[in-house]
């Protein structure tokens, strides 16, 4: 096992793998920007090193200044978080090749994966459903034959996506022409590559991920599904587990398609393959994310497995301790993500002091933050200050729970997204999980 981790990242995901690092007796390095010298990550740490001014590309994304703190500190490996430098192959590289452990997949599987069209057609090669689309990335020629061949919508997606960022939805020829010019930009302002493939649009699928773990002794195992279908412009802002909306028979084939297209990457270490599931019950191939995922607690909560432990110890070569059997899902969890926005203004940014932080607590209540009281939400970064994260024996006592818990949190001085998610714990077709992914957009659409 290590004795030294350097966390190269922020917030709540690096307080998250610090804890667990502290359970195992493993010490812990904080990296941060000069905007971040006084955050809580740092305070936690053992010890903290300084790799650059605020804005990120300077700092949190500066491989070289990164690596340099981890051969000065003596960590013997780097655990990315998710985010930053979470799915970089380059990064990943530049660890092995520094003598680093990368607590993650090898740079080959996160350059297979992360490469959408390819993803596509190794999902296609093991049985996986994938959704109709191109077979390679298109230029406008190709696009315009094939939106002829399979009709429309259409959705126009970058290659090298992520976030939501580089796709666009089209209804008729004349949008895809605009469309293909406007995405390409995007995906090439975002990550540097700008070629795009295009996929059948389903209407109002739901957003279905299964969390895979695999060793470097041929295990492969699922950890069942998360439904992420509350989504806001393709961003994530409620997940829970299991899925309310699979029978155990699907659930046992979504499961096993996605172990399955694990084995085919050759995967190591955690990793999250994304379907979607449309109203009749057919489930498609979306995309993988190698990496940690910021709703992996409410996994955690209804398996009893601690994903971020887990690891750590298959990057230091150890074999998962547990079999497929073994892992039985237990009660429902629900994860609120809790942004520095403001909901009354389209969720505005809101970064500054807080002025006041209380957290729930009770029986079932989680909360995994990287802020408190004094603390300042800086404007450099991403919007998630923290999540709350609740367990019930069922779903509906989970949203009870949530209620109670919603209500307790106070955050005072900057305006957050706690009342937006009370709000959605009433709303009927929460209550009744009868939501896709589209659900929230229109919903806010319709109160403009």
């Amino acid at each position: 096992m290590f004795r030294k981790i350097l966390v190269a990242n922020r917030g709540e995901i690096a307080l998250r793998v610090m804890r667990a690092c502290r359970e195992l007796g493993i010490r812990t390095v904080a990296v941060y920007s000069e905007a971040d010298a006084q955050a809580r990550h740092v305070r936690y740490a053992d010890e903290a090193r300084c790799v650059g001014p605020a804005a990120a590309t300077r700092s949190y994304l500066n491989i070289d200044a990164i690596i340099a703190a981890a051969r000065e500190t003596g960590a013997e490996a780097i655990h990315p978080g998710y985010g930053f430098l979470a799915e970089n192959a380059q990064f990943a590289r530049a660890c092995r090749d520094a003598g680093l452990v990368f607590i993650g997949p090898s740079p080959e599987a996160i350059t297979l994966m992360g490469d959408k069209a390819a993803a596509r057609k190794l999902a296609d090669s093991a049985g996986v459903p994938i959704v109709p689309g191109t077979p390679e990335t298109v230029g406008s020629e190709e696009a315009l034959a094939f939106a002829d061949r399979i009709g429309f919508p259409l959705m126009v997606k970058a290659a090298a996506g992520g976030g939501g960022r580089g796709i666009r939805i089209v209804r008729d020829r004349a949008e895809l022409e605009q469309a293909l010019v406007i995405a390409a930009q995007e995906a090439h302002a975002a990550f540097g590559d700008g070629s795009l493939y295009l996929e059948k649009f389903l209407e109002r699928p739901r957003h279905i991920e299964v969390q895979v773990l695999a060793d470097h002794h041929g295990t492969v195992l699922h950890l069942f599904e998360r439904e992420c279908s509350i989504q806001r412009r393709r961003q994530k802002l409620w997940e829970e587990a299991p899925s309310p909306a699979l029978t155990p028979g699907l659930r046992a084939q979504i499961c096993e398609a996605a172990v399955r297209l694990a084995r085919a990457a050759g995967y190591t270490n955690a990793g999250t393959i994304e379907f979607l599931l449309d109203a009749g019950g057919s489930f498609y191939f979306l995309e993988m994310n190698t990496r940690i995922q910021v709703e992996h607690p409410v996994t955690e909560l209804v398996t009893g497995i601690d994903i971020v432990k887990e690891q750590i110890r298959i990057a230091a070569g150890e074999r998962l301790d547990v079999s497929q059997d073994e892992i039985r899902l237990h009660g429902h969890a629900i994860e609120f993500r809790i942004n520095a926005e403001d909901p009354s203004l389209g969720f505005f940014p809101s970064p500054g002091i807080i002025e006041r932080m209380e957290l729930p607590s009770g029986p079932g209540v989680r909360c995994d933050f990287g802020f408190g009281t004094g603390d300042e939400v800086s404007p450099f970064y991403d919007s998630l200050i923290g999540k709350l994260i609740v367990w019930g024996r069922d779903r509906s006592e989970a949203l009870a729970r949530g209620r109670r818990a919603l209500d307790e949190l106070v955050i005072e001085g900057i305006a957050t997204t706690a009342s937006f998610h009370r709000q959605l714990t009433d709303d009927p077709a929460v209550v009744a999980a009868a939501y896709h992914v589209q659900f929230l957009d229109e919903r806010l659409a319709n109160l403009q």
